[in-house]
């Protein structure tokens, strides 16, 4: 049976890539590598996106921990703690400050809380180390557990470090205090110039089968704030799967989640997102916003300076 779903196919058709597309699809299974479960246990940072079951509109949130946090406990599950128990304390890793204690977290008011709380929620995962430039998806449905919840995978894999600025180490400022959530019905001026200066956002679909969160990345511009409701980005290059622009096909609903990896603060915006396709190949898709939240030092992490992709292009106004 076809890892792909009638929206992506459509897309792999349209742009002419559909023998691609089966030969990489053939990495997509169920099974968690061994490479992969130590990986994950080596990750302070893991972005989910899911349907928010109150209000149905698509988030993507950040969620931190100790090294550890994020571990696999079966041959296809994989564990989140977001809320500790007393003792549990994981080995920091290569590159980290480690907390004086284990302190998973998921900022407060975040509009997936409820969803990772729900039994059966369809949720994507990617976990993406700046550090060593890898990441890793695994979507699949979630269970709450008493620390937590875990993810039963029904996709796993890992996409190459295309588009992925690297960051040497990080910190974690275990005295940092998150500040008020601000709901935004428009952009501001403040996160228009928030989203200019990212180099990397994440992006969370559905379909109805489940959903996916993915990186994106390029040198700080590639995103375009067109208006108060709406921006863009351009479609670059990658590995022909096209599980997000197949994705937003058959449901145009979406997340962005943008983080500044020095101060904590993260930006989320919920609404629909559509693609344009031009005859010469270029792709772009455009974000119009429903809803935005804007969180001061919501994590406790502080990375070391960019050093930007090789692969990214100059962006264009």
């Amino acid at each position: 049976m076809s890892v792909y779903h009638a929206g992506s196919r459509a897309v792999h058709d349209l742009v002419g890539v559909r023998d691609r597309a089966d030969h990489v699809g053939r990495s997509l299974g169920q099974d968690i590598k061994p490479v992969a479960a130590a990986f994950l246990g080596l990750q302070p940072l893991l972005v989910v996106g899911a349907e928010a079951p109150e209000t149905g509109r698509v988030w993507a949130s950040a969620l931190t921990g100790a090294p550890g946090f994020v571990r696999v406990t079966g041959p296809r599950q994989m564990s989140v703690v977001t809320n500790s128990g007393q003792g549990d304390q994981p080995e920091g890793a290569r590159g980290t400050a480690r907390p004086t204690t284990y302190d998973p977290h998921l900022h407060d008011g975040d509009p997936l809380t409820t969803a990772l709380k729900t039994p059966g929620t369809h949720i994507g995962t990617v976990a993406l180390d700046p550090r060593t430039r890898r990441r890793m998806r695994l979507n699949g449905r979630l269970r709450p557990t008493a620390r937590g919840f875990a993810v039963e995978a029904d996709q796993v894999f890992s996409n190459c470090p295309k588009y992925i600025q690297r960051r040497e180490s990080y910190e974690t400022l275990t005295d940092r205090t998150p500040g008020t959530p601000h709901p935004l019905t428009e952009l501001t001026h403040q996160a228009a110039e928030f989203i200019h200066a990212a180099d990397t956002f994440f992006l969370a679909t559905v379909h109805p089968g489940g959903a996916d969160v993915s990186h994106r990345g390029g040198n700080p511009g590639f995103v375009q704030v067109r208006s108060p409701h709406e921006l863009s980005w351009p479609d670059y290059s990658g590995n022909a799967m096209f599980l997000t622009l197949g994705n937003l096909r058959t449901d145009p609903r979406a997340g962005l989640l943008f983080l500044d990896w020095t101060t904590g603060t993260v930006l989320q915006l919920t609404g629909e997102a559509h693609t344009e396709f031009t005859a010469d190949g270029e792709r772009t898709v455009r974000f119009t916003v429903a809803e935005a939240i804007e969180t001061p030092a919501a994590l406790p992490l502080r990375w070391s300076a960019p050093e930007y992709s090789p692969a990214n292009p100059e962006p264009t106004r």
